[in-house]
């Protein structure tokens, strides 16, 4: 597919020799054809400088620059994107080869929506619990509550430039989520593909698994920086979390009776198997 707008495609890497490959041949591989296609590389190691070195050819450009973290490279990169529109592609993840042709479609015919997402098929190495992701989209006021778009998404270059661009100082995760918020506190949406387009490793020692073990510092610095926002909806935050207190009390009470369930048939069970014996 064809069109007028260039789609940025800027692709941090740190060390990910492993699957870098296979990210920039699912940009290559879009049946959208108007692209650009930006690595930075955030100060990897030998093996992983090794790896772009052999992929030049396929890229538009590479940037080298000391490890900074992802939102300054994202940064970087988007900041010497010729693109009007921005794609983010983290470096261990993959794209379907529809998403650009699909998330363009939307951005095109709705001056309203101001990014684009998709569901995601997470997937996990150790483990054969992978399933799809469905993040649900929504004005600003739901990115309040959660996380409602993936990291890697569609935008316009415009939209992060009068936002100033991903906080440099979130160098432990959730930077991607501070982003769409201030992105989409002016107005607008953002929307979902409901399609897995996007495949989504879950490691550890990711920036991901790393934030979630410091996530309630990380949201408060969020709240913290846009108490404006804060202020504005606290009711509808309120009711949100007093509604996931009240869904973790009923879990609680269906573990406990299962344990007491559980625990009453350990020690009943040589009991009945005792009187069986005698009577």
């Amino acid at each position: 597919m064809k069109s007028s707008h260039l789609i940025s495609i800027i692709i941090p890497c740190y060390n990910d020799a492993e699957f870098i490959e296979q990210a920039i041949d699912s940009v290559i591989n879009q049946t959208y054809l108007n692209k650009e296609i930006i690595v930075v590389d955030d100060g990897s190691n030998k093996e992983t400088k090794a790896v772009l070195k052999t992929l030049l050819p396929k890229i538009d450009r590479l940037i080298t620059q000391e490890n900074a973290g992802q939102s300054n490279a994202r940064n970087n990169g988007i900041s010497q994107a010729k693109g009007d529109l921005i794609l983010t592609l983290d470096s261990d993840d993959y794209f379907e080869n529809t998403f650009c042709e699909k998330a363009i479609n939307l951005i095109n015919t709705n001056s309203n929506i101001k990014i684009v997402t998709c569901f995601a098929n997470l997937i996990f190495k150790t483990t054969k619990n992978n399933y799809i992701y469905k993040p649900q989209g929504g004005n600003v006021k739901s990115f309040l509550i959660s996380n409602n778009a993936l990291g890697s998404a569609l935008f316009k270059k415009i939209d992060w430039l009068q936002c100033g661009g991903y906080d440099e100082s979130m160098t432990n995760g959730f930077e991607d989520w501070e982003f769409n918020i201030n992105l989409l506190k002016r107005d607008g949406q953002a929307a979902v593909i409901p399609e897995a387009l996007y495949n989504y490793r879950k490691r550890e020692g990711t920036t991901t698994s790393r934030a979630n073990k410091v996530k309630h510092q990380l949201i408060r610095y969020i709240y913290s920086k846009h108490q404006d926002l804060v202020n504005i909806n606290s009711e509808f935050i309120i009711d949100d979390l007093l509604l996931k207190l009240e869904k973790e009390d009923r879990e609680k009470i269906k573990i406990t009776k299962r344990l007491e369930y559980t625990i009453g048939t350990l020690i009943l069970s040589p009991l009945r198997w005792i009187k069986a014996k005698f009577d």
